[in-house]
């Protein structure tokens, strides 16, 4: 897999319940830090547009999309 770059769409691999993010979501890059170890800011949006978590998550918190994902959405109130 080619290496995640600056405002690639990832798939969570983690749960954040108090931010509203889980398993699943789809989250935009908006920074890549090297130091002190690699990490991503992650941006997680609703539907009109608006932030919903800024999170930064480490390599093993994300995944690169797959042709065989299947993009869904679900109500907010199941992450919480």
């Amino acid at each position: 897999m080619k290496p995640l770059t600056l405002l690639d769409t990832i798939i969570t691999t983690t749960n954040f319940p108090q931010d509203q993010v889980l398993t699943g979501d789809l989250g935009t890059i908006v920074e890549i830090y090297t130091r002190p170890h690699l990490a991503y800011e992650v941006e997680f949006v609703n539907p009109d547009g608006t932030t919903r978590a800024l999170l930064t998550l480490t390599p093993d918190q994300v995944r690169q999309l797959d042709p065989n994902d299947v993009i869904t959405t679900r109500s907010l109130v199941m992450a919480a």
